[in-house]
């Protein structure tokens, strides 16, 4: 198949797993073109069956806000064309479902269908797209969507219980590939960042308020009051510098190393002994994922779709949302204990491989051929 994505190509979540899910689908003999306005972090190697178009935004006075789903629409018609892509795949209602339906009817003029599938990652949903100025649009994006599918069974919740919607949801959960996190490489060395006798522990985010910043410094302040410890704070956002601030309040900002954005969250992992997540909201928490599948165990709050990923007394363990007493009282009971360490480890591992991308990249072939097939219906 010929499949073009659509995607943020930024850091966040929605951006990763939609360029590794492009990754993997050109290895698996599909030819895919990224669409959107800058190269993707995650898309470091271009080949026959992987393609770049980037969106331009021409700059008018007359705008105040240059219009980037016209120009959306308007490549992806082109690109459509030009390289016969038979579907797009489009991560965001909008956005990219909305900018994708106009393309759609365009191409439809000229005897051109194309099936969208549309997967809603989260923020589309529960932030941006609950917003009243912006529901209707989203409600369409997504009805007149010829697929659907949501990254956690508690975003496909959200969706059904914030929009009309008519159309099936099929949860296909985020993925990752078990293979990157085997580390195999050698420079894996805990000395870098910690003393032998310390226990590293590691936050991954784009820092935002969401994340809950200060509850992963609060947590942080009670575990190394009791074990030596170091903090890897990973990420860019606008809550970094709150946090650097509270972090001299707290006399800790020796224990704790802010890294910003970084492409080596596996090297990052590999040495981490405990990962912290205690956001206010997630859909799904691939964050945490990443961590299992480097083997290391998670404290995270009880919300969203973590507890899809998290496994509660095995991989780590859930606590309400602002239990920073609670959390830090899991964490210390996992990392006091060496051999209990080892086994919450090897836990975290275990349940990893449930979402191993070579279980659900299939899936969204699956989907492919099946909107497909109902498009030559049509």
């Amino acid at each position: 198949m010929r499949i073009g994505i659509v995607c943020y190509p930024t850091f966040g979540g929605s951006g990763v797993v939609a360029t590794e899910l492009g990754l993997e689908l050109s290895k698996r003999g599909h030819e895919i073109h990224f669409i959107t306005y800058s190269q993707p972090v995650r898309l470091e190697l271009l080949s026959n069956n992987v393609h770049y178009h980037e969106v331009t935004v021409p700059e008018y006075p007359l705008f105040l806000y240059q219009p980037y789903e016209l120009a959306l629409s308007s490549k992806l018609v082109d690109m459509v064309k030009l390289h016969k892509i038979e579907v797009l795949h489009v991560h965001y209602a909008i956005p990219h479902a909305y900018a994708a339906y106009m393309a759609k009817k365009m191409l439809q003029e000229e005897g051109i269908y194309v099936p969208i599938v549309t997967t809603l990652h989260g923020t589309d949903i529960t932030l941006v797209g609950s917003h009243p100025f912006y529901k209707p649009a989203v409600t369409f994006s997504i009805n007149k969507s010829d697929a659907v599918t949501s990254v956690s069974q508690s975003l496909k919740e959200d969706t059904l219980r914030l929009f009309d919607i008519k159309k099936d949801i099929n949860v296909v959960p985020n993925f990752i590939d078990l293979v990157k996190y085997e580390h195999n490489f050698t420079d894996c060395k805990r000395g870098m960042m910690a003393n032998i006798d310390e226990k590293i522990i590691t936050h991954i985010s784009n820092f935002r308020e969401v994340k809950q910043i200060p509850d992963v410094i609060k947590i942080f302040y009670n575990i190394q009051k009791e074990i030596p410890a170091k903090l890897m704070m990973v990420g860019e956002g606008p809550e970094r510098e709150p946090a650097e601030r509270l972090c001299e309040k707290l006399g800790i900002s020796d224990k704790v190393i802010f890294f910003g954005n970084s492409n080596e969250i596996d090297k990052i992992l590999c040495f981490s002994d405990l990962f912290l997540l205690p956001s206010l909201t997630e859909s799904f928490g691939l964050s945490a994922l990443e961590a299992m599948a480097s083997g290391v165990p998670v404290i995270s709050s009880n919300t969203g779709g973590i507890p899809e990923v998290n496994e509660h007394g095995f991989s780590g363990f859930l606590s309400e949302v602002n239990a920073i007493d609670d959390m830090s009282k899991n964490a210390l009971y996992i990392l006091k204990d060496e051999k209990r360490l080892a086994e919450f480890k090897a836990n975290a591992k275990q349940v990893s491989k449930r979402f191993d991308l070579h279980q659900i990249v299939p899936q969204y072939e699956a989907i492919y051929e099946d909107t497909l097939k109902k498009c030559l219906i049509l």
